[in-house]
């Protein structure tokens, strides 16, 4: 019996803007519906993987990328398949302003709100890795995540 699952390239972008991550919301009708996740789809046959991400970006968000290098390379095993998830910094152009085309909805939040939204395994797995971040510690220990906030909220000293 062959047990080997297909495996499913994903590139996702990674946005910045004045300490802000662009992060999307799935569709109530997509696979692993209403969580959230950095802008992403699958690459397909015969494309590479820049000409992958600026075709989902359009088709998701509305918007064109220029994209920039790697950042991060996942592989999560969910049921019955595997991603191959690689994020790549992005920018979008100033004249451009990201809209739900494709997605149910979008956020730009601060790295520190990651934690309010619901990400797939793989998603999450890359948000702590590119952010330090272990949401699993933060869940079994509030009080961690509390003193991240006050470190973060407290007002410059010059």
């Amino acid at each position: 019996m062959n047990d080997i699952a297909p495996h499913i390239r994903v590139v996702a972008a990674v946005i910045e803007q004045q300490g802000r991550y662009l992060i999307t919301q799935r569709r109530s009708t997509a696979v692993l519906a209403g969580l959230w996740e950095f802008p992403s789809g699958r690459v397909e046959l015969g494309e590479s993987d820049e000409v992958a991400l600026q075709r989902e970006m359009r088709e998701r968000v509305g918007v064109d990328v220029d994209v920039g290098l790697s950042t991060a390379h996942r592989t999560h095993r969910y049921d019955g398949y595997v991603v191959d998830l690689v994020l790549y910094r992005a920018t979008i152009a100033a004249t451009q302003e990201p809209r739900p085309v494709g997605v149910a909805d979008l956020r730009w939040v601060a790295p520190l709100e990651l934690e309010n939204y619901a990400f797939p395994p793989a998603d999450q797995a890359t948000a702590d890795l590119l952010f330090g971040t272990n949401r699993a510690a933060c869940l079994s220990n509030p009080m961690q995540t509390q003193d991240l906030r006050a470190q973060v909220q407290k007002p410059a000293v010059n």
